[in-house]
């Protein structure tokens, strides 16, 4: 199955470069689409230098202005050609040595989402309220949809194209996560979760997600249901 990753950007300039080589090395991303949600650091001209310095060449996707992480998402999913999607963050706290983890269910034809879970092997925390904050999101998800996984806010998820392109996003910020999952359990479609590695950064290191952006889940979780 054709594998399209996007990487949503925005003044990522420090870890941008690593993480395409990472995406790369891989040898399974059949195509790379990157999102540049209006940088403005050196991000965009790390992006022309390495748009076709190896294989897949880059497609680069821009934005004017800054709008968001689902923004950037939904700008990417435009372009994909691919039967699966993964979303791949620009900073290096997921590794794309997991790729392999991440697709082997979907050697199953019923598998449509897998979710790479954080909580199901030892992995690092950014910090005890950010942890547990993404612990309660997943069990307000189970308590709202009857379903049993263990990292909702998980940055590693991956799709068949034709479903997440079917079920209409309409996120601009960080809600992406709620609102598709929500939109996809809503579905009874169920999420396979594997375990993966993860490599947290802190707010001084450029982390972006605030401790509002939880509250916004939880509304969306609950939107999504009802």
């Amino acid at each position: 199955m054709k594998l399209s990753v996007i990487i949503p950007v925005y003044n990522e300039a420090a870890t941008l470069e690593e993480i395409i080589t990472r995406v790369r090395a891989t040898g399974l991303a059949a195509e790379i689409i990157v999102v540049d949600d209006s940088s403005s650091d050196n991000s965009p001209a790390i992006l022309r230098r390495l748009q076709n310095s190896a294989d897949p060449p880059l497609q680069i996707l821009r934005h004017a202005q800054n709008q968001g992480k689902g923004a950037a998402i939904r700008t990417g999913l435009s372009a994909v050609t691919g039967d699966l999607v993964l979303v791949q963050d620009a900073d290096l706290e997921y590794d794309p040595a997991d790729y392999p983890v991440l697709l082997a269910p979907f050697a199953d034809a019923k598998i449509k989402v897998v979710y790479g879970s954080r909580n199901l092997r030892p992995n690092g925390h950014s910090s005890f309220a950010f942890y547990w904050g993404g612990r309660l999101l997943s069990v307000i998800t189970n308590l709202l949809y009857g379903s049993r996984i263990t990292d909702e806010a998980t940055g590693y998820k991956v799709f068949c194209a034709s479903l997440l392109k079917e079920i209409g996003l309409e996120s601009n910020g960080f809600e992406f996560c709620p609102e598709v999952t929500g939109k996809i359990l809503r579905r009874k479609i169920p999420i396979h979760e594997v375990p993966i590695s993860y490599y947290p950064r802190t707010w001084a290191e450029g982390k972006k997600i605030q401790w509002y952006d939880g509250l916004i889940a939880v509304w969306n979780l609950i939107k999504y249901r009802f």
